[in-house]
């Protein structure tokens, strides 16, 4: 049983940072990419950044420059700092991940959501 829990989340005024977290844990052989997707309230969901097992990183193209994803793999852990927030961005936040949970078994997992909130 694996399951990825997210932390961070909460209300921020415009302009200022939150990190998020993520964990794996579980029956866990190895977690190749991990990535952040977002949903706010009438959209669809939307990839926000993504890293791969040996550290390369993608981001949304209106993102780069705010957003900095991050993993330790020690913890089986990624993180999605965020900086100079903005309304817009309020959503809910979910971890995704591609994990083995043997050498030759993997599945593709997601996470409950945390909600950030960008208000005054």
């Amino acid at each position: 049983q694996v399951q990825l829990v997210e932390s961070g989340g909460g209300l921020v005024q415009p302009g200022g940072s939150l990190r998020l977290s993520c964990a794996a844990s579980g029956s866990i052989f190895s977690i190749n990419a991990m990535r952040w997707y977002r949903q706010a309230p009438g959209k669809e969901r939307e990839l926000v950044a993504g890293i791969t097992g040996g550290g390369t990183t993608n981001y949304a193209d209106s993102l780069k420059g705010r957003f900095t994803i991050s993993r330790d793999n020690a913890k089986n852990t990624v993180y999605l700092q965020m900086n100079s927030l903005k309304p817009d961005d309020t959503a809910v936040y979910y971890c995704n991940a591609d994990i083995l949970v043997t050498g030759w078994e993997g599945k593709n997992y997601w996470g409950q959501g945390t909600q950030v909130t960008v208000s005054s």
